[in-house]
């Protein structure tokens, strides 16, 4: 039988690939919310015109966003499908396949900015996690900066449970459209149910962080969610200094005490020492 860190990434891969999140990272366009606008704000001017790696490209929601900072710019992805995509969404920008956790194409202090967004390095096992981080201390030049996302474990996302599939749908007095709304239900609730009850055996605790299965794509993906102060943590061990963490809510800056429990997920915005 497969250890759970490969059946993560099978299960994972197997979701980009569908036919669903492929139109939808096709279709993708602007921030994911004020949080991530925020976040790349705070470092534009330190990073123009410097050496961009934007990790997790999908199919190139960030494309325009990073390359009005610096034309300097390189996109990768895992997925060969979201490679294609992204190079027929944006013709002639760069676009490479690589895995996040060799980035041994690149040399050290090669960029200025590095930016793994839509809380991507989640989608990975936990040791790949860390290889990644690894992977970015390596290539960020001194003082470059990195941005990414990753999901909050004391947030709504992670206690989200079949009962998302059961709400009451939503009312319209179109007949068409309340028959769309019912219908939508009735089709995704069983593909959930089955997802759910076979990805939900790999849900694990640990300290500071835990593998779970996440709603999205009908609980088709298996991810990883961190608490804020482990995540600072393990940035710190690799030399970065945290500037600031945003949530998805707004565009400030998350304070000391402020409640996290409405949180999806997070913005680390880390400077390499």
């Amino acid at each position: 039988m497969n250890s759970p860190v490969m059946q993560q990434d099978v299960i994972n891969r197997k979701a980009w690939r569908s036919w669903g999140a492929r139109r939808w990272f096709r279709i993708l366009s602007d921030w994911t919310d004020p949080g991530e606008a925020a976040a790349v704000a705070l470092v534009a001017d330190s990073v123009r015109g410097a050496p961009i790696l934007d990790v997790g490209v999908g199919g190139g929601r960030t494309v325009p966003l990073l390359r009005s900072v610096s034309d300097d710019y390189l996109a990768i992805d895992y997925m060969p499908e979201m490679v294609e995509i992204c190079s027929r969404n944006h013709p002639g920008v760069r676009v490479r396949q690589m895995d996040a956790r060799d980035l041994s194409a690149f040399a050290d202090d090669s960029f200025g900015l590095i930016m793994f967004s839509f809380n991507g390095i989640d989608a990975v096992d936990y040791p790949g996690r860390q290889a990644i981080l690894h992977e970015f201390a390596r290539v960020l030049r001194p003082g470059g900066w990195l941005v990414f996302s990753t999901h909050n474990m004391a947030g709504p996302s992670y206690r989200e449970t079949l009962t998302r599939f059961l709400q009451v749908p939503r009312w319209s007095n179109n007949p068409l459209r309340l028959g769309f709304n019912v219908a939508r239900i009735v089709v995704n609730l069983p593909l959930a149910a089955i997802n759910y009850r076979r990805n939900s055996r790999l849900n694990r605790e640990f300290d500071g962080y835990a593998v779970r299965v996440c709603a999205a794509h009908k609980f088709g993906i298996v991810i990883v969610y961190t608490e804020l102060e482990h995540q600072r943590r393990e940035l710190d061990a690799l030399g970065f200094e945290t500037a600031a963490v945003y949530g998805n809510l707004d565009d400030q800056p998350l304070r000391p005490d402020q409640p996290l429990q409405d949180i999806m997920w997070f913005h680390f915005v880390a400077r390499k020492a």
